[in-house]
């Protein structure tokens, strides 16, 4: 199941929040051409609302594509509201600015001036939940799988990209751009690079991360992320921060209890790792206690298992759907020799059937 959840701080879904996302998904579709069909989706869309016209202008001004949105203005619905975009961009611009002010827009997800550069010009909150996964195309073209059970807000300005990984997992594959680093941060740390991509995995007090492609850094963040200090983590980090490259994964500890060394992995152990991007789980001989915890991640089902000592020494292989607790079952009974007992709605447990 695939799902995107675009809220505020209130959790509540707000319509100029999915407007503001719509309109930076049509950015990144115009970076990379759009197709006829695209356009006329496109120009439907301006269509359907003023408002839209706006805030793709708006959009479109911060990420400096201005000369690309140029090139389709006989897409834009021809009205007196519009028809400064085809007598001077610049005044659709303003009348942009001067529409966001006046009704207040995205006052808890995006704020824009044109004399503070360094302020919070885009932010914006996903999740997903239990069992769920959703893929966010950003303005600059990075793309962020999210997945089960996960929360980011993305911060991005014309100098920062900053997502902050509060819960859950997210693989990411960054846009390489070397005048304003990607930062994520979660569980104390800050994992920053120019262009590659990564995984990310937040776990109680462990954070895992897998490099997937290129080289990022890693350093220990000082504060909390608020406003004020917005400007600090967007700072590239030194080189002498801790590197991870490519087929390399590392677990970090904010509580300096455990040493975190650099590994290498081998590419099926990775394809094993990032195999929910698929919607697949894949274990390779895990105890059926890690397997179970790993499969309990994506349903609202817990799973427990019996005291057996046969029970602890059952390890598991193979692939399974994740979310299809009956194709599991059958799979563990067929092949594994377990049972279960189904306990109410929501508990299950396993017990070795010898």
């Amino acid at each position: 199941m695939s799902n995107i959840h675009n809220i505020h701080e209130h959790h509540i879904i707000d319509d100029e929040n999915v407007r503001l996302d719509e309109a930076s998904d049509w950015i990144a579709k115009i970076d990379r051409d759009l197709s006829k069909q695209e356009k006329s989706a496109l120009q439907t869309w301006l269509s359907l609302n003023s408002k839209n016209i706006e805030v793709l202008l708006e959009v479109a001004h911060l990420w400096d594509k201005m000369d690309d949105l140029s090139r389709l203005s006989d897409l834009f619905p021809q009205t007196s509201s519009t028809s400064k975009i085809h007598s001077g961009w610049v005044s659709a611009i303003a009348a942009s600015v001067i529409f966001i002010v006046t009704l207040g827009f995205y006052q808890s997800g995006f704020n824009f001036s044109l004399d503070q550069p360094e302020v919070v010009a885009m932010k914006m909150n996903y999740q997903t939940s239990i069992g769920e996964s959703t893929t966010i195309n950003l303005p600059d073209n990075s793309n962020i799988v999210l997945n089960t059970n996960s929360f980011v807000q993305i911060r991005y300005t014309s100098s920062a990209r900053i997502i902050d990984l509060q819960r859950g997992e997210i693989h990411i594959d960054v846009a390489h751009d070397k005048s304003r680093p990607l930062s994520v941060i979660a569980g104390g740390k800050v994992i920053q690079a120019v262009g590659t991509a990564f995984n990310v995995e937040v776990r109680n007090d462990l954070v895992e991360l897998i490099v997937t492609d290129g080289k990022v850094l890693v350093a220990a963040k000082k504060n909390t992320v608020e406003e004020t200090d917005f400007d600090e983590i967007a700072k590239r980090l030194p080189q002498s921060s801790m590197a991870i490259s490519k087929g390399e994964k590392v677990n970090l500890d904010a509580t300096g209890n455990t040493i975190e060394k650099v590994v290498k992995v081998d590419p099926i152990e990775v394809a094993a790792s990032l195999s929910w991007r698929q919607g697949n789980l894949i274990f390779r001989g895990e105890s059926l206690a890690e397997a179970m915890a790993e499969i309990g991640r994506y349903t609202d089902i817990t799973f427990e298992l019996s005291d057996d000592e046969q029970l602890q020494q059952v390890q598991v292989a193979g692939m399974f759907k994740t979310g299809d607790v009956t194709g599991l079952l059958e799979v563990l009974s067929n092949n594994f020799n377990i049972s279960y007992k189904r306990i109410g709605t929501d508990r299950i447990i396993l017990n070795y059937a010898g």
